[in-house]
């Protein structure tokens, strides 16, 4: 049967340092493939695969090849790498498959502890200044495509009272939008023309920054996946078929700098608003 390819560039990025790690293992204790498998019990095909990323490793295999090379001290560490792998990609059919509306509230106590968001969409307007109309309409459209229960009301109602943190509490919000956000209608055209009123009475909040980056704007980076960072500890990116969660301190120094690169290309306040306005006034 062949391997199924891991779903993401990062994710297989992670995966090939793992094995890159139980090959040194194995050169460090003068091993060669062939003598680590007799010492595991394994066929040396088992080997090949662990060693080229082709198969991930279970626990088991990790404690059992670190057995084999003496090296019983990398386990923790190695594990730990594997369950990083593991947590960085999980497919949104899973996460869904007990609703929307649980999925929402799931997140309460990581907004509730985060002090500074940084978003960056390219696709919808962010979670925490969506209106109930545009909330609904969205996971309606996310219901549908990734065929979840219908509890598309309920979820909608958790996104409006897990964004209550936008008034409450000691949190900041910079956020970041492509200009094309603001013409990309989700609903009708009464539930969009709603959300973008309701967004610039957002920026009127003192804990709220809110850019737009102009469309056809010259430009050093290309655009990106939509993402979320939350402080300087972990990155939430939003693809189509999973949601990918950072915490390498490497990567999320990279998404920051990309944040920082894209705010620099937005404009803010009056600027920001009449841009927004124009957007209404196109829906006609």
């Amino acid at each position: 049967m062949r391997e199924r390819p891991y779903p993401s560039a990062r994710l297989d990025a992670t995966r090939r340092a793992l094995a890159e790690q139980l090959r040194e293992i194995r050169r460090d204790a003068g091993l060669t493939g062939r003598e680590v498998a007799a010492r595991a019990g394994w066929h040396p095909s088992k080997v090949s695969r662990l060693q080229s990323a082709t198969t991930p490793p279970s626990d088991d295999d990790i404690r059992a090849w670190c057995a084999a090379c003496g090296a019983d001290d990398r386990v923790p560490d190695l594990l730990a790498a594997t369950r990083n792998a593991d947590s960085m990609y999980l497919e949104w059919r899973r996460v869904q498959r007990s609703g929307l509306r649980r999925l929402q509230e799931s997140r309460v106590p990581l907004y509730e502890r985060t002090r500074m968001f940084r978003v960056y969409s390219s696709t919808v307007v962010p979670g925490f200044l969506q209106t109930y109309e545009y909330a609904s309409a969205l996971l309606g459209d996310i219901a549908r495509v990734h065929g979840t229960p219908d509890d598309v009301t309920d979820a909608a109602a958790a996104r409006i009272e897990r964004s209550r943190i936008i008034r409450e509490g000691d949190h900041r919000f910079g956020i970041v939008l492509e200009e094309s956000v603001l013409h990309h209608v989700v609903g009708d055209t009464a539930t969009m023309a709603g959300q973008l009123e309701s967004l610039v009475s957002a920026m009127a909040l003192p804990s709220v920054s809110v850019g737009v980056i102009p469309g056809g704007r010259q430009r050093g980076m290309w655009t990106l996946e939509t993402f979320t960072l939350f402080d300087a500890q972990r990155v939430h990116v939003e693809l189509l078929t999973a949601a990918v969660t950072v915490t390498a301190p490497g990567e999320l120094a990279h998404y920051t700098r990309a944040f920082e690169e894209m705010a620099a290309l937005a404009v803010y306040g009056a600027d920001a608003r009449s841009r927004i306005s124009a957007a209404v006034d196109a829906l006609g």
